[in-house]
């Protein structure tokens, strides 16, 4: 034993020794007192706080981010390292001028209701607390508090409400529409016997328009309230069977960047659903690409990412969701005008002039039969669609951690 080591086990005998020889009530206080367990290391600490923290240095050189703060800038520590802030948030952000102040005067400095828009992010409604580092003068400690997150959380409870609407119409139109239909269309096949060759013309546009609300009927028999088959399902492997396929057909003008965590765990889900939803929200980004001549005219980023610590409360359910898996797609296309965002997940909303406006109202329902949540951030230049996900509660070290709500 090394001289130091022996030094500090005398006193804590000697400590523990006085502890017991004091009797009376205090004994047993003066002996907790003396073995107390050591504190957590601080860099475990920060590890588990839900706040993204970040160390930042003079040069805009990221020193240390916790768990959270890969979260809010949507990449790894790794990556954070290799990465300056100015990549992330623009040069004139006042971001960087609290960094400025903090350094240049020693002090603690903070800045509320902050927007960061770039590429890579769309954050609103931030709060910045920065304050120096004692042991490195030239580094400060930044905490991110993303004020956003509840109206996130409330437009994500209406993508919810907007597919349970789809379910219930679904019905209505399967039961109330399609066995009236069909009695109208046998009614205009019988008069079309008994009428003159002008009148005809009128009993097959009945029929045809009958066989049109029938297709569309059908159409949204998809939107059924019926138990999905759910099993262990590698979303990396969805993704790439959809990316091959838009690459192959509807995509071939664009570019696509892989960004996968490749230590996710599967997802608890149904594989062929899940091919529905990337392929309408692929196809989607796609078309918000313009088409550039002999070259790709945009880019379409896939990630995926596990996101710790983060339950949600629904209406209905016992137990609160725990949906760590974040599976996103991004575009660098036009955007979504402002006056669809608030029902954007609504059947037959859509600005395509051929479309149905249904593929993001079964994007909303599909997800929504998956115990998930599904959000959207869009400006012009950037549009990204988030699916939060389940765990398979069969994997190893992985297993959901529901909460009694």
């Amino acid at each position: 034993m090394k001289a130091g080591r022996g030094r500090r086990g005398l006193a804590v005998l000697r400590g523990i020794g006085e502890a017991m020889s004091g009797g009376g009530a205090e004994a047993p206080a003066r002996l907790l007192r003396a073995v107390a367990p050591p504190a957590p290391e601080p860099q475990a600490i920060l590890a588990a706080l839900a706040t993204p923290v970040v160390v930042v240095d003079r040069l805009g050189r990221f020193r240390f981010a916790n768990q959270a703060a890969e979260e809010f800038f949507a990449l790894s520590a790794a990556s954070l390292r290799a990465t300056r802030l100015a990549e992330l948030v623009p040069e004139d952000n006042p971001l960087h001028q609290l960094i400025a102040q903090v350094l240049d005067g020693a002090v603690s400095v903070s800045d509320y209701d902050l927007t960061i828009e770039s590429p890579r992010l769309s954050k609103r409604g931030i709060t910045v607390h920065g304050a120096p580092v004692s042991e490195a003068p030239d580094c400060v400690a930044l905490t991110l508090i993303d004020g956003s997150t509840p109206q996130k959380l409330e437009k994500q409870m209406g993508f919810r409400n907007a597919a349970r609407s789809v379910t219930g119409m679904a019905a209505i139109l399967a039961h109330e529409v399609k066995n009236p239909l069909s009695g109208i269309r046998g009614a205009a096949q019988l008069l079309e016997s008994s009428v003159s060759e002008q009148d005809r013309e009128l009993t097959q546009l009945i029929q045809d328009e009958a066989d049109r609300i029938r297709a569309l009927v059908d159409r949204m028999e998809c939107f059924s309230d019926r138990p999905i088959e759910r099993g262990e399902v590698n979303i990396h492997q969805v993704l790439e069977h959809v990316r091959r396929l838009a690459q192959s057909g509807f995509a071939r003008h664009v570019r696509f960047i892989e960004t996968y965590d490749p230590s996710l765990p599967p997802v608890w889900g149904n594989r062929d659903q899940l091919i529905q939803v990337m392929l309408n929200l692929v196809k989607n980004a796609a078309e918000a690409i313009p088409e550039a001549q002999g070259r790709p005219g945009g880019v379409i980023e896939l990630a995926t990412a596990y996101q710790h610590g983060v339950r949600l409360a629904v209406p209905g359910a016992t137990r609160r969701l725990h949906l760590p898996l974040v599976v996103s797609v991004r575009d660098t296309g036009c955007g979504i005008p402002e006056e669809l965002k608030p029902n954007l997940f609504d059947p037959f909303v859509t600005t395509k002039r051929q479309g149905s406006g249904l593929g993001l109202a079964l994007v909303a329902k599909i997800i929504r039969d998956h115990g998930g949540l599904v959000e959207c951030d869009s400006v012009p230049g950037r549009t990204i669609f988030r699916l939060h996900l389940p765990v398979h509660p069969g994997s190893a070290g992985t297993a959901q951690e529901d909460e009694t709500a």
